[in-house]
């Protein structure tokens, strides 16, 4: 008989900077089994409220308050409602009397239903009840004329709702307990699989290396082949990573049979928070067999683009910087220099960045290209950069009205993408949505079909200070694609959170992409590193996959440059907060095998 239980709570508020009511007013969860309580996802929420949206496209931001979950009676899965709000939690006259009801499989994927009605005042809060094998549930609720029950004949918001006797049912009393939480305000304890918990805690928490594993015996005859000899790093959610190990080469003589017990220390660099300060939005490829490192350039409010080159990704910290492009090296460019980008096409070396013509609101997305053959680092072997267009030649935006930045591209069964941020300001400010169009790939400068809108800002944490999706890029994984992007401010609000396509979906249709209802990065994820986004993957020559991201050394430090491997956990999903200590624990990093030479 299953133990587990799932604790349902929302926060209280903290500072704005820190923990604002669009984050506190959202459902949390915690695991609470003979353990004890595992609180989720660095106690940040879980399932938020969509925000609502005008007849011009801009957005009305929503909070919930008293979020309930019960077992559907008469299929997989679990309901969840909660009381629509006003995004700091105030009451909502839309909503006025109403429940919003999602349903979800596994607590990490919601999908909103829309509002019920059930009464003419404001719900303060509600619980659900269902019986196995039925459709209908009843709920009971509180306003302020009192405790009332209703049937529901389906889990719906087209449900028949009919007023009933709650018969033993009853409406438990929030409670502030943040005994277990920081802050935590709880709605409702409910039983749930033991099997179901312990997915919950393996996707929730960050996995960390539990042991090691090495061959107790290798036949070699040469030092290459005793280099090939890795260790596998097993993780508490039942992953692995095969890493490299220095091993004590000279404690062997291959010219000699016999056995040799062999030290080992598994190899792994270490990247200081932060590699870069006042860089921002980092990117690094490879190309020709070395690194390349470029990002925005705080230092001088964005007026110019430098690159640094190094054999390998950790001598990128120590490289020296090259200008590459600034307001004087090219006629029309007048600064707003922003997320330099390097992607290849056909063979070719490009890099998409932003760049204004005039004042903020002309910011448009630009692009260079290398000359075949050249050096990178030599500015001169780069082509004056160029605004990118659509299809006909025309305008990407208006300038003076809308902008485009941040734009991105990446290559999905025999065709090239490009996912962009733009932002209507005139006549209204829309926010900044994600944009998709097809490029041309003989033409990179120029769109091959029209924009279609990816995704709004809709979630608390995506309009968080103000409402912005921008800094997509692209991160495959066995056929599938991770799009990560940005949400927020460009304060320590600043989040990551993805859009997954699986193999053989059409970029182009929205319906085909799933956006995760929270993000995978945010100030809460690594202790010290605040306002984290805006990032891009390179994988080594080894195959590992790197984050290169940017974040804050404090609520207001200067935004800088940070790197950590990306690991994946047992479910094949990319750990974007996997820190050293976690990928490698310092007392599992020396090993030692016997080597037998014949």
């Amino acid at each position: 008989m299953s133990s587990s239980k799932l604790l349902i709570y929302t926060r209280e508020p903290m500072e704005s900077d820190i923990y604002d009511p669009k984050l506190a007013y959202s459902m949390h969860i915690a695991v609470k089994n003979d353990g004890g309580v595992t609180v989720l996802n660095h106690n940040s929420g879980v399932f938020f409220a969509k925000a609502t949206e005008n007849q011009d496209g801009s957005l009305n931001a929503k909070s919930l308050r008293s979020p309930y979950a019960v077992r559907l009676g008469n299929e997989s899965g679990w309901g969840v409602i909660a009381v629509r709000t006003e995004a700091d939690g105030s009451l909502e006259p839309d909503s006025c009397g109403c429940l919003l009801l999602a349903k979800t499989e596994d607590f990490i994927h919601f999908k909103e239903l829309g509002l019920l009605k059930l009464s003419d005042s404001h719900i303060e809060r509600a619980a659900i009840f269902t019986a196995e094998g039925e459709s209908s549930c009843k709920i009971v609720y509180k306003t302020e004329d009192g405790v009332f029950c209703s049937s529901l004949d389906s889990f719906s918001p087209e449900s028949n709702v009919s007023p009933c006797e709650p018969e033993g049912l009853s409406l438990p009393e929030p409670s502030a307990c943040g005994g277990f939480a920081e802050g935590a305000v709880l709605s409702c304890e409910i039983p749930i699989p033991d099997s179901l918990a312990e997915e919950l805690i393996k996707r929730l928490t960050t996995p960390c290396n539990t042991s090691v594993i090495v061959p107790d015996t290798v036949y070699c005859s040469s030092e290459s082949e005793l280099a090939g000899v890795k260790a596998v790093c097993l993780y508490s959610d039942g992953s692995k990573d095969e890493k490299a190990v220095d091993w004590e080469l000279s404690c062997v003589d291959f010219n000699k049979p016999g056995s040799y017990t062999v030290n080992g220390r598994i190899k792994q660099d270490h990247y200081p928070f932060p590699i870069a300060i006042n860089r921002a939005d980092p990117c690094v490829t490879i190309w020709e067999g070395k690194y390349y490192f470029i990002a925005t350039n705080d230092a001088d409010g964005n007026n110019s683009l430098y690159i640094r080159c190094a054999d390998s990704l950790h001598g990128l910290i120590d490289a020296e910087e090259v200008l590459l492009l600034d307001t004087k090296t090219q006629e029309g460019i007048k600064g707003l220099l922003w997320a330099p980008e390097f992607h290849e096409i056909d063979g070719r070396l490009y890099i998409f960045h932003a760049a204004t013509t005039g004042h903020f609101f002309c910011e448009e997305s630009h692009l260079m290209v290398l000359e075949k053959g050249k050096d990178p680092m030599v500015r001169s072997n780069w082509s004056d950069t160029r605004r990118i267009t659509r299809a006909d030649g025309s305008e990407l935006c208006e300038a003076g009205r809308t902008i485009t930045l941040d734009m991105t591209v990446f290559e999905w069964d025999g065709s090239i993408y490009a996912v962009w941020s733009q932002r209507q300001f005139v006549p209204d400010d829309l926010g900044a949505w994600l944009y998709i169009a097809r490029l041309n790939r003989n033409d990179p400068w120029r769109l091959d079909s029209e924009p279609v809108v990816l995704s709004k800002p809709d979630y608390g944490w995506a309009n968080n200070h103000t409402f912005v999706d921008e800094g997509p890029f692209a991160l495959f994984r066995d056929g599938k694609l991770w799009l990560s992007f940005s949400s927020a401010a460009v304060d320590s609000t600043y989040v990551v959170a993805f859009l997954t396509l699986e193999p053989g979906q059409d970029p182009l249709n929205p319906e085909c992409w799933v956006k995760a209802n929270f993000p995978s990065l945010s100030s809460r994820s690594v202790t010290g590193e605040f306002g984290t986004g805006h990032n891009a993957y390179v994988k080594d020559t080894d195959g590992k996959v790197y984050n290169t991201y940017h974040a804050r050394p404090g609520v207001n430090g200067p935004r800088s440059s940070g790197i950590r491997r990306v690991h994946f956990n047992i479910y094949n999903e990319p750990v974007l907060d996997m820190t050293e200590e976690l990928d490698i624990r310092p007392w599992l990093r020396d090993v030692k095998t016997t080597v037998i030479v014949k």
